[in-house]
């Protein structure tokens, strides 16, 4: 939209983050805005920082208005952040992608919903008694599918070429269990669909064909989905456009013009790296360290291999409900075929880990990350499998302030030290499916009562926390302490209501 303009602004360091212009709102049409660029900036007296504020309303990411009460008790701090995080349905003019209903942001400088963490989010709001702000963020999510035929990263027309784990079938099933009812998967099969669709490179026949030609062909991959031995498919993150993300456009321009590499596939990589929710971490990482290895794409994640592994678990479970037993029997083949081969691929007898695997180099890789808690979370694992991870978990994971993402620290945000909600969750559920609850609930208190240091230290819940140092006021991470953390709070929330429970 404004092809000169915004490379000076983003290059001219006019935001320290670069996520900041492309969330501004132009306040004249763009034709305006760039004819006034273009006979302004030849004068020598002109600064480019006041030509922005002029020409656009630039966002206030940190200041919800909003003063945390510190006589409050964290669940009660949570239950009253709901309406601070909550947004109505509007259309901004902006960047910002409509949606029909209302919907809660993560906080801070994430003013739109993001796709994963809205299930994690979720899991609050359930306890919180949200069903109907729940619904409609399904709802939102099935309108979205519709509409792009996907769920992008987030509601920003910038997320558009990629998603984010797909989670959608498990915020169906939440919204079921909670209604009691078994015909609301039912009634958002077509986007269940639609989304497989998407994630197997075959939303529409033409591109079913043309996945068909780049196999015979002998491509090693197309799309998302990667063709390995005897006509079997697996899958991995990737983002149909191979340019800088325009909300990180200056720092992957230096990532790719560092890499030495083709920058094309530099910012493909980059941006299958967001897509995988994990930005960034060792685990793209080719020599586990330095940004300009990253080679996301040529990576099969386990986590996201078990995730489709779930939905299509729920695809047959929903065509048998529908009366489609020919789809569902589809279905149960294509998860038995992903369910046979798992292993092969993600299982490591040597560290006795669920790992990635390089489908390059046709070797795993050695970066151990609590991606592997997925399989147990979704009874994909042996009894055998569950107790290794189980093992590793407890003599190598588990650090005072929880689970550490992996054991590498490498300044990645989704390295060591850091512990982020989600992945506790998964943890902690994966581990109780198979017994192991000491080890559950030992986790449990030890992310619990590090959120609620940080709480008591600064009245906010972060967007990631430092497991290792409890001397840390803040928690860990790069960005001031905002009001939030949509999915800190959604998990916390879940754990704090299990002790009224019990």
């Amino acid at each position: 939209m404004y092809p000169v303009l915004f490379e000076d602004i983003q290059l001219g360091g006019v935001f320290s983050d670069s996520k900041t212009f492309v969330d501004c709102v132009p306040k004249y049409k763009p034709e305006e805005i760039l004819e006034r660029y273009a006979q302004l900036k030849q004068d020598s007296a002109f600064v480019l920082a006041n030509f922005v504020k002029e020409n656009f309303e630039i966002p206030q990411t940190n200041e919800s208005g909003y003063k945390s009460d510190m006589s409050l008790r964290a669940d009660q701090h949570i239950n009253k952040l709901w309406p601070v995080l909550t947004r109505q349905p509007e259309d901004d003019g902006g960047t910002l992608i409509p949606l029909r209903k209302p919907y809660v942001v993560p906080g801070g400088r994430f003013g739109e919903i993001y796709y994963w963490d809205s299930y994690f989010t979720m899991l609050g709001l359930a306890v919180a008694d949200k069903d109907t702000l729940i619904e409609n963020m399904v709802v939102n999510f099935a309108q979205l599918i519709q509409d792009f035929g996907h769920i992008p990263n987030g509601n920003r027309s910038y997320y558009l070429g990629r998603s984010q784990p797909p989670f959608f079938s498990l915020m169906v099933e939440l919204l079921a269990e909670i209604k009691n009812d078994d015909q609301i998967l039912v009634r958002f099969l077509p986007q269940l669909q639609k989304e497989y669709q998407y994630w197997m490179s075959a939303a529409n026949k033409e591109e079913a064909n043309e996945q068909n030609e780049a196999r015979r062909a002998g491509e090693p991959a197309y799309k998302k989905v990667v063709f390995l031995q005897e006509d079997n498919v697996l899958n991995r993150y990737y983002d149909a456009f191979a340019t800088p993300r325009p909300e990180a456009y200056k720092e992957d321009i230096h990532t790719a013009e560092l890499s030495g590499r083709d920058k094309t596939q530099v910012y493909r990589d980059l941006r299958a790296g967001a897509e995988s929710g994990w930005d960034y971490t060792s685990r793209w990482l080719k020599d586990g360290v330095h940004m300009e290895t990253i080679h996301t794409t040529e990576i099969l994640p386990v986590d996201l291999n078990a995730l489709l592994y779930h939905l299509e678990d729920v695809l047959e479970r929903t065509c048998i409900l529908a009366d489609k037993p020919q789809y569902a029997k589809s279905y149960k083949a294509l998860k038995e075929k992903r369910k046979a081969i798992f292993d092969q691929y993600f299982w490591d007898n040597e560290s006795g880990f669920y790992v990635d695997y390089d489908f390059v180099e046709k070797e795993k890789t050695p970066i151990l990350s609590l991606a592997s808690v997925f399989p147990l979370y979704f009874n994909m694992a042996s009894e055998k499998q569950a107790s290794s991870v189980a093992h590793l978990i407890r003599h190598a994971f588990l650090k005072p302030g929880g689970l550490t993402s992996t054991l590498d620290e490498t300044g990645q945000q989704w390295d060591a030290p850091n512990g982020w909600a989600p992945m506790q969750w998964m943890a902690i559920q994966g581990l109780r499916n198979y017994g192991y609850h000491q080890l559950a609930n030992q986790i449990k208190a030890n992310w619990v009562n590090n959120c609620l240091r940080v709480y008591q230290n600064t009245g906010k819940m972060v967007e990631k926390y430092n497991v290792y140092d409890l001397s840390l006021l803040a928690g860990g991470g790069e960005y001031p302490v905002q009001d939030g953390f949509g999915w800190t709070n959604g998990v916390l929330l879940r754990l704090l209501a299990e002790e009224e429970e019990e």
